[in-house]
This record gives structure tokens, sequence and C-alpha cells, in this order.
């Protein structure tokens, strides 16, 4: 069956998933966590549990142009640190869609988003931002990038909502703009490709949603251009600025849907 009589897709629904989907490509060059907006777009227009598995397959390929964008800036001790709490995150994030129903994992996620926002601010406001990201040696330390971990796990696993959570947790570890995406570029990839056997075995990716996934996805290409070419024009503040307010605005729309 024809992808676009499945889901019942018009020609402007069209038109606002592929915008949804330069957003992705600009989220992932430019300003990380705006692809909530993305994920609002896709859970409106279509079917929600449907609408993450089409999702995955264009983030993937933002994922990898953001990769060939900032691979050199990547800091791998701080990736290191987090894969084993965001595997944990991401097999229960799987239980929990088994059984969880939409509104409960829609609020639950944007309740996070929103206190994360808040407490970034107030860390922000305290703390002075280096060059470098400070190494996490402390027992604290440690105890923030697993719990940041694994809720990036089980946030990224139910929603593809985890954006936000590790831009919040590489902003409060003092990262600079380059740092930030290139950490953040690797991070998602390897995150992404390894919740395709999950999101394949709850039935959420298939053959028709590779379909919609092959009409979408160059509209990433264009987004990440214009995101590579907006970044070097954004300074340090307003890009942090920038994404706490996608953060918050991601949240309150899961909260409000």
């Amino acid at each position: 069956m024809d992808t676009m009589t499945l889901w019942h897709i018009s020609g402007w629904e069209f038109a606002a998933l592929a915008a949804a989907a330069l957003l992705v490509g600009f989220s992932k060059t430019a300003v990380s966590g705006a692809n909530t907006v993305s994920l609002a777009v896709f859970a409106a227009i279509l079917p929600a549990r449907a609408s993450t598995g089409v999702l995955l397959p264009i983030l993937i390929a933002g994922d990898v142009l953001a990769v060939l964008t900032y691979r050199r800036h990547a800091h791998w001790p701080t990736l290191w640190r987090l894969f084993p709490a965001v595997a944990a995150g991401v097999v229960f994030g799987t239980l929990f869609l088994v059984w969880a129903d939409d509104g409960v994992v829609r609020a639950s996620i944007g309740a996070i988003l929103l206190l994360m926002a808040g407490l970034t601010v107030r860390r922000r406001r305290r703390a002075e931002t280096g060059d470098e990201p400070a190494a996490v040696t402390s027992r604290a330390g440690r105890l923030k990038a697993r719990s940041y971990g694994v809720l990036g796990g089980f946030t990224t696993m139910v929603a593809n909502a985890g954006g936000p959570v590790m831009a919040l947790y590489l902003l409060s570890a003092g990262f600079r703009k380059l740092g930030f995406l290139g950490t953040s570029a690797f991070f998602f990839l390897i995150v992404n490709v390894s919740k395709v056997p999950f999101s394949a075995g709850l039935g959420l990716i298939d053959g028709h949603s590779l379909l919609l996934d092959a009409a979408l996805v160059v509209f990433v290409v264009p987004g990440a251009l214009l995101g590579k070419w907006a970044v070097h024009r954004i300074n340090q503040r307003l890009f942090e600025q920038l994404v706490i307010a996608a953060t918050v605005v991601g949240g309150v729309q899961l909260l409000i849907r």
C-alpha cells in the first residue's frame, strides 16, 4: 500500500513533514534540541507510535551529516562515560513502550525537559565556562553523567527526544559550541543506529515507513547546510540561549498535546 494513502497525508501535511525534516538537518549542525519541534510535527500528523519510526532514519541522516561536519571536535572521554548509562536507558525505554500510554509518555518527557532546562539556566548563571569541558572525576560528577545518560537513552527511545537531554548535559559540563556539536553528533549517530533493531522489533520501522523516509530525507541536506552556515554566525551566549529555548518549547509542546 502506498505510504501516503496509508496515513492519508495531504499535500499540506507532507509540506509540514518536509519542513520538519529540514529542521532536523538544521538542528544537527546548528542548534541541538531544535528538533523537538520536528518531533511534535511528526507526532501531530502521523500516528503517535508510527511517527517515532518514521523520524528515526531521518535523524540518522542528520547525524551522518553532523559527523562529517564536526568530526574533529568530538570529546570521546565524555562519550565513553555516557554510553553504558544510555544503553540502560534505551532498554528501559523499550520496555516502557511495550505498555505505556502515549499521553503518559509525552507528559513525563515534557516535565523532565522543563525541569532540566530550569536547572541548566541556574547552573549557567553560576558557572564560568572554559574552552574545554572539565573532566568529571568526582562522585557527584559521575552520578550526574549516569543520570543524564539514562534519561537521554530513555527519552530518545520512547520519543526521539534525547536531544534536549544531552544538550543540557553538555551545556552544564561547560562545552563550547564546536565541541558541543562534535560530541553530540557522534553520540546520536551511535545511539540512533543502535535503536534501529529495537524500533523494528516493536513494528515502528517497516517498508511503509521507509518509503515515507525516502521522500523526506532529501530535505535534511539543505537544513544541515543552512545550519553549518548559521553556526559560525551565532555567538556562544546566543547559542546556549537557543538550545535552552528549544528545549523549553519542546517540553511545553509535549505537555500540552
